[in-house]
Order: structure tokens, then sequence, then C-alpha cells
């Protein structure tokens, strides 16, 4: 008799009651300005129980961009940066994750913005798993990363009196994730 062993997908979706995706860009190169996307989905499909070799996908609805200031979201979601009538959605699918210690892993995988792909790869910090009060199993991560606007093919570059940048190239990826597993 021979003994198989069997790998359990565990599947989960992200809370988004207790999550948050924002991002960070130098204004005039001086300040920051902080945004976030208000809709968002993720999914999960991990073999393991620590999330080692997981498969994540994710997607933003551009229109949920929000930055406090609705002249500079709709000026976001125009053509000079997201498109959002052309391109609604940005997504994400992994291609590794894996661990570095217990608590720090990192996220490799194809980011789509504008209809560019690129390869990026993020810093996750791990915060554990526990049961809430409703007998629900959930997961917590911190996502975190830099790209450069410029490689999704976000060109807009006005210049201040003294031929500054309005907006940096790069910009500052910042996401807490509360999971949901599901049953």
């Amino acid at each position: 008799m021979t003994t198989e062993l069997v790998n359990v997908i565990t599947k989960w979706a992200i809370d988004p009651m207790h999550s948050e995706v924002e991002f960070k860009v130098k204004n005039l190169l001086i300040s920051t300005i902080t945004g976030r996307f208000r809709n968002f989905e993720c999914y999960v499909e991990s073999p393991n129980e620590d999330f080692t070799d997981a498969h994540i996908s994710f997607n933003l609805d551009v229109n949920s961009i929000d930055t406090n200031q609705p002249q500079r979201d709709a000026h976001l979601k125009s053509n000079d940066f997201f498109n959002a009538e052309q391109y609604p959605k940005i997504w994400f699918r992994s291609t590794s994750f894996y661990k570095i210690n217990t608590e720090y892993y990192k996220l490799q995988g194809e980011l789509t913005i504008r209809d560019i792909t690129r390869h990026v790869e993020l810093d996750v910090i791990y915060g554990g798993q526990t049961y809430d009060s409703f007998n629900n199993h959930r997961a917590g991560f911190e996502v975190s990363g830099v790209i450069n606007r410029k490689d999704f093919n976000i060109w807009w570059d006005e210049r201040n009196v003294l031929g500054n940048q309005v907006v940096s190239d790069e910009v500052k990826l910042h996401m807490n994730i509360q999971l949901i597993e599901q049953r």
C-alpha cells in the first residue's frame, strides 16, 4: 500500500473593509501626495499553510482613485495618466511568492497598467493568521514596493518655472491586506 501526499489548495479572498491600497508620489519634488484606490479585488490560492508558493491575483478599479481632490482625481483618470475610459483596471498576477524568514516574504509578478505589463518585485511583511469573532480564518499582510510610472506609458511631464518635474516618475506602493479563507 502506497501513501500519497495530497496538496490541498486553500482559497482566500480580500476583506475590503479591513484592507487598503495606497500610493505615494512626490509633487514638485518637495512634498508627497497620497492616493488610494477604493475598489479592488484579490484572490489567493495557497498550497501551503505559510503561503509560500501561493498564487495571487489582484485588480484595482481605476475609477475608484481618490487623492482627496476631485479635480486631481479626474486628471489621473484622464489619458494623461491612467486613461480609465480605455483601461479601467490595473492587474497584478504573481509569478512567485517566497519566504525570506518567518516574517518577510518577496512577491514577484506581472503588473499591468494601461495595457503595459512589467515584472515587479514587492516586499511583504506577513502579519500571521487568526480567527475573528465569527470563526472566519484570516491572514494579514503589508505589501510595499516602488515602480516607475513611465515604464507603463504614463508620460505626463509638466515642469514648473524652475524646470523641475511637477510629478516624480517614482511611485511608492503600500497595501495593507487582510484575507479571509473561503470555505
